[in-house]
């Protein structure tokens, strides 16, 4: 039976949402329900979703634009700067307005114990949802989320959960089924360079994405997979290795707001602590090949 996904990602910013996306399309083992979109210009992320997916033939994927200041503090990430290539590609110019909390509600109660919700992004929606509906995370099959820097000493708080602290505290404090996160102690060991890119991208799911990534690699060295690396795991128990723990987010106020500290007496969520980069570079490919 294939997994039954709802993504929720802020594409336009990182390359790798892009990536993860591509991904997601071509994983055979994969349904994904809908998409919502999250951070500044919200709108201009859902018409690049929407880019990826027409471009296999994908024209009625649900997306909804979603919240686009984070529940605490001022907004850092304004813009979605791969956008700029959206007028050379066919998409969508209008979503729905205001939607995306009650339609991931929505899917998540018609389909009890069945969704794996999978979050790249800055946590706002995912906080909304769990505070609007705190029955939500119970309902979930699982979730799985792009965020966080674990197990490494010394390690800042990582950019997905410093964006809205407050929503990454909400979210790590529900208790859901299964919670598994990825972060950079992982995600960081798997990456591509330019070069490598022109020569490794030849999937027609890949042709909108080399356009964004030529943006990307405008001031950038490498395309690092930190998002695809996180979906893939739902697919392939070679691609990471896991350790159960607990985990607490520093608060708003703390010295290094967004910083998640581990607690390894505990076992309520998952991090990835190994990776194999080398078999997921393979698997990646070989998936978006097909």
């Amino acid at each position: 039976m294939r997994k039954k996904i709802l993504l929720d990602t802020d594409i336009g910013s990182d390359i790798d949402d892009c990536l993860a996306l591509a991904y997601l399309l071509k994983e055979p083992d994969c349904e994904i329900l809908g998409i919502t979109t999250v951070s500044g210009e919200a709108d201009k992320r859902a018409a690049m979703v929407d880019a990826i997916c027409r471009n296999v033939g994908i024209t009625d994927m649900p997306i909804f634009p979603g919240a686009e200041r984070p529940l605490f503090g001022g907004q850092r990430q304004r813009r979605a700067q791969q956008a700029v290539c959206l007028s050379q590609l066919p998409c969508r110019k209008e979503f729905p307005k205001n939607q995306a909390i009650e339609f991931m509600r929505k899917t998540i109660r018609e389909n009890p114990g069945e969704i794996t919700l999978v979050a790249i992004g800055p946590l706002t929606n995912i906080a909304l949802l769990f505070s609007l509906d705190p029955e939500i995370p119970s309902l979930l099959k699982e979730l799985v989320l792009m965020c966080g820097d674990f197990l490494r000493p010394n390690a800042a708080p990582e950019w997905n959960a410093m964006l809205d602290v407050l929503a990454t505290a909400i979210v790590y404090a529900a208790k859901v089924p299964i919670h598994r996160s990825v972060g950079l102690n992982v995600t960081t060991q798997v990456k591509i360079n330019k070069k490598q890119m022109e020569e490794r991208f030849h999937a027609k799911v890949l042709e909108p994405v080399k356009q964004f990534a030529d943006v990307w690699f405008e001031s950038k060295e490498f395309m690092i997979f930190h998002d695809p690396l996180a979906v893939m795991t739902l697919f392939d128990d070679r691609v990471c290795s896991f350790v159960k723990c607990g985990a607490k987010v520093s608060f708003p106020d703390a010295p290094q707001a967004g910083k998640i500290t581990l607690d390894l007496t505990q076992n309520d969520i998952e991090v990835a602590d190994s990776v194999n980069a080398e078999y997921a570079l393979e698997r990646f490919f070989r998936i978006v090949n097909t």
